[in-house]
């Protein structure tokens, strides 16, 4: 028997055709979690752009695509100048009535503790716009995962550093219209 035959004999699971006869849910915007492994490389954060918007429009934050665009793109443009080349790993998320984007670059990690500082500080310079964005939406800089952005040693399984904007998403507490 050939193993396409075989996986076309496979029963399908009861729960998964009780799915099929279910009306579709619109996306909301607590379901907003999408991820993207790119390329380090500066013309690919015009494929982050598009992907970010069209995730937000989908997810009825709209009105939050221009800072997310703008806060992804400072994002990789700083990775890719501190790791050109080199995988980059965004995740967009919306929890706590706020967006949450995350880059993972593979920036080693310094043995010297005077270029740590250094670097961290090159990174942090970098990313000065990120923190005007953040600042006007609310945020402040944080130096942990709960501030508003900044960025540290990745945790496993990652493996580089992490940086982080987190922008407050004001008024969508409310619940999205259902179509």
């Amino acid at each position: 028997m050939s193993p396409t035959l075989r996986t076309a004999l496979c029963p399908v699971a009861p729960s998964a055709t009780a799915a099929l006869h279910r009306a579709p849910r619109p996306p909301r915007p607590s379901s907003l979690a999408y991820s993207l492994t790119i390329p380090g490389e500066p013309h690919c954060a015009a494929i982050a752009r598009t992907a970010v918007r069209s995730a937000l429009r989908a997810h009825h934050l709209a009105p939050y695509v221009d800072i997310a665009v703008l806060a992804a793109s400072e994002l990789i443009a700083s990775a890719a100048e501190l790791t050109p080349a080199e995988d980059l790993y965004l995740s967009l998320r919306y929890r706590n009535a706020a967006l949450r984007l995350v880059l993972w670059d593979q920036h080693p990690r310094h043995k010297d503790p005077d270029a740590i500082a250094l670097c961290a500080e090159r990174r942090r310079r970098s990313l000065w716009l990120l923190a005007a964005l953040v600042d006007d939406c609310g945020g402040d800089w944080g130096g942990d995962w709960g501030g508003g952005w900044g960025s540290a040693e990745a945790q496993p399984p990652h493996r580089g550093t992490k940086s982080w904007a987190v922008l407050p998403c004001r008024g969508l507490e409310a619940p999205v219209p259902r179509w």
